[in-house]
């Protein structure tokens, strides 16, 4: 089984903070086997860490985070941004278009762009997995419907830190059980729903700073020269 984290973010995302070089050390100093950088509608971070990646021992996945008309939805395996503002059909198919799989991350959690408030459950399970754990839920109670969803329609399951600092990295990690220490290998074992989660929630002062941080940079960018 392979440790693998599936959601994370780097300083190019508009509310990550740290490197991919940052994110990578911390993914080989807890011991994980694969990491997905899932930048916010970038994905140039995500393939410098899939390229790097082996010289930390690990796999890198080169993955995205897609701001659908719905919602958020992670692209796991695709080499080329796919463009925010698409319908959640249409994002699905430009993630399957270039091989990779659609993840729904945090589908229940409408304030942080869970798609559950603009699409039906019959929509939902057109995605190929379902994150059932994040660990930056505050109750738990959406990673619960998560779960119980997956369940109920026989979806793969997965998790992740959705790390926004290096820290948290590994926070959520999805086991896998893959026929080899692969890319290829570790998206084909999420297809087939050989997986496995665990985890633990991201503590509170952490998220609070996360989502602190975030706000400041959204300012930032927002607001050329400001901070000049």
């Amino acid at each position: 089984m392979l440790s693998v984290e599936l959601h994370a973010h780097s300083s190019l995302s508009y509310d990550g903070r740290d490197p991919v070089s940052l994110i990578l050390e911390q993914a080989e100093a807890i011991g994980l086997d694969a990491i997905a950088v899932t930048d916010h509608d970038e994905i140039d971070a995500s393939l410098e860490a899939a390229e790097r990646a082996p010289e930390y021992g690990l796999v890198g996945i080169p993955a995205i985070e897609i701001s659908s008309k719905a919602g958020h939805i992670l692209g796991l395996g695709v080499e080329r941004a796919i463009p925010p503002g698409l319908s959640y059909e249409t994002t699905l198919e430009a993630i399957h278009e270039q091989g990779g799989i659609a993840v729904i991350p945090h589908p229940f959690q409408e304030s942080r762009h869970g798609v559950m408030g603009r699409i039906s459950r019959t929509q939902l399970a057109k995605g190929d997995a379902i994150e059932v754990y994040n660990s930056r839920l505050l109750t738990g109670r959406a990673n619960r419907q998560a779960d119980r969803f997956a369940r109920e329609h026989d979806l793969p399951r997965t998790a992740g830190s959705d790390a926004h600092i290096s820290e948290m990295v590994g926070q959520a990690v999805t086991r896998v059980d893959a026929d080899d220490r692969s890319a290829d290998a570790i998206l084909e074992a999420i297809r087939e729903g050989k997986t496995s989660v665990e985890g633990k929630r991201t503590p509170w002062h952490i998220s609070v700073r996360q989502f602190a941080g975030g706000v400041t940079r959204r300012v930032r960018n927002s607001v050329p020269g400001l901070w000049q």
